[in-house]
């Protein structure tokens, strides 16, 4: 039984390895497609951004001078981030009987970031360097290079990146509308992964298309990690590009990811970092493999802005009945000083708010009104991880396009060893970004 065992997910990890032949003849044919389309008008909207780097996601840093250097064919820019929470907790008997958790205050993030140009045309790097507080070490983050096809309507990075499913996973921390992930992303999709990522696009910019390859063999050990070597694809609609009418984003994804050591396990503190436990849980659980598939929706017209992104999960795993899990989550947010969030077109994902008038130049900063709904359900058959919902409605202080406070609360029901608990939160964050 072991013997045979291992020449299954053997077979598993060849026929993912080889998979990667038709999605790369993918790649190459839908640009090729997209030239017998017309090209279009570049898109009027003064906050949509058409600049891809190997960055990505921090492609749009805060503006500085200090902190760059150009020369012929290279450059240079430095940054930094740092994150400081608080958080404490009134929670009825049935939630302290599940989780174990106290007020703290504790630094959330501290990074480094070294992005720029090569001298090779349509290179671009980046250096992502974050200090580890729960395992006192540091860990590379973002961190590779992209190699933008013009022909191909594309552009191809290789190192250490978001794996590019769910919007919400994609954005770094710093740039999104709660403090923290619903508990159904942060469970069941890794934050980052080692490998090779194409994103394209056709040229009246009304699809944008992701196809990822990536493997665990240096990052088994680091806490993201959820899984083995993983085949993700994602699709992304856009069917106001090219007009002034804001950003309509549907996007589809699927992913397939092979197990660690025949293992699987997906769990998620309550939507508070600074948590000493964690609200869903189902355990090491033995698994071949597990299929991931999300659906989002997201509208934007201008300051207002609503979203929702919906994950379904089905583990290969015959001796727990191949258990299946889901939660989502749904948003609105609106911006009461009349900024716009930036969406990145070539990307597919949504940008930092950068505050018309600074409080330190005397203006009022942005202000930012959130509400979100979440909901996790890792509960089949005999894999009972629990099921959780939390609403938290919450304010955004963008003070400066460096600093932003957030203020936050929520209420939380966590079904799970047989009782339902109920809990408060009271959080804020410090946020500084260079």
């Amino acid at each position: 039984m072991l013997i045979s065992a291992r020449i299954r997910i053997q077979a598993r990890q060849v026929l993912l390895r080889v998979s990667v032949v038709p999605f790369a003849i993918i790649v190459s044919l839908l640009p090729l497609s997209a030239h017998a389309q017309t090209a279009g008008a570049q898109p009027q909207d003064p906050t949509i951004q058409t600049n891809l780097d190997a960055s990505e996601i921090d492609s749009n840093p805060p503006k500085a001078s200090f902190n760059e250097y150009a020369g012929k064919g290279f450059s240079l820019r430095w940054g930094a981030g740092f994150l400081y929470d608080y958080a404490t907790y009134a929670q009825d008997d049935a939630s302290k009987a599940q989780m174990d958790i106290s007020p703290l205050d504790d630094l959330r993030d501290f990074r480094l970031l070294f992005k720029g140009k090569l001298p090779i045309p349509g290179v671009t790097y980046t250096l992502g360097y974050m200090y580890d507080k729960v395992k006192d070490d540091w860990r590379f983050r973002q961190t590779g290079i992209m190699v933008e096809l013009r022909k191909a309507h594309g552009n191809l990075f290789v190192g250490r990146t978001k794996e590019g499913f769910s919007t919400s996973k994609i954005m770094v921390g710093y740039q999104g509308w709660t403090n923290e992930r619903a508990t159904i992303n942060d469970a069941l999709i890794s934050i980052l992964a080692d490998g090779i990522k194409w994103t394209g696009g056709i040229p009246n910019g009304k699809l944008v298309y992701v196809l990822g390859y990536f493997w665990n063999e240096r990052t088994q050990n680091e806490s993201f990690s959820k899984h083995g070597d993983s085949l993700v694809g994602r699709a992304i609609w856009l069917p106001l590009a090219g007009t002034d009418k804001g950003v309509l984003h549907i996007a589809l994804q699927a992913r397939h990811a092979l197990s660690t050591d025949g293992e699987l396990q997906y769990r998620s503190k309550p939507e508070s970092y600074q948590s000493q436990a964690y609200a869903i849980d189902t355990g090491k659980f033995a698994a071949d493999s597990a299929n991931a598939y999300g659906f989002e929706t997201y509208y934007r017209p201008g300051p207002f802005m609503v979203g929702t992104e919906y994950f379904l999960t089905r583990a290969d795993a015959p001796a727990s009945g191949n258990p299946f899990f889901h939660g989502g989550e749904v948003f609105v947010a609106h911006i009461l000083t009349g900024e716009t969030r930036p969406y990145n077109a070539k990307g597919a994902f949504f940008d930092r708010i950068s505050p018309s008038r600074s409080v330190f130049n005397g203006g009022p900063g942005a202000w930012e009104v959130v509400g979100r709904l979440s909901y996790s359900d890792l509960n089949d058959g005999p894999i009972r991880g629990g099921k959780f919902w939390r609403i938290t409605p919450m304010v955004n202080w963008h003070m400066s396009d460096n600093v932003r406070l957030e203020f936050v609360y929520g209420y939380s029901a966590l079904d799970r060893f047989d009782v339902v608990g109920n809990t408060h939160y009271f959080q804020s964050r410090f946020q500084f970004q260079l």
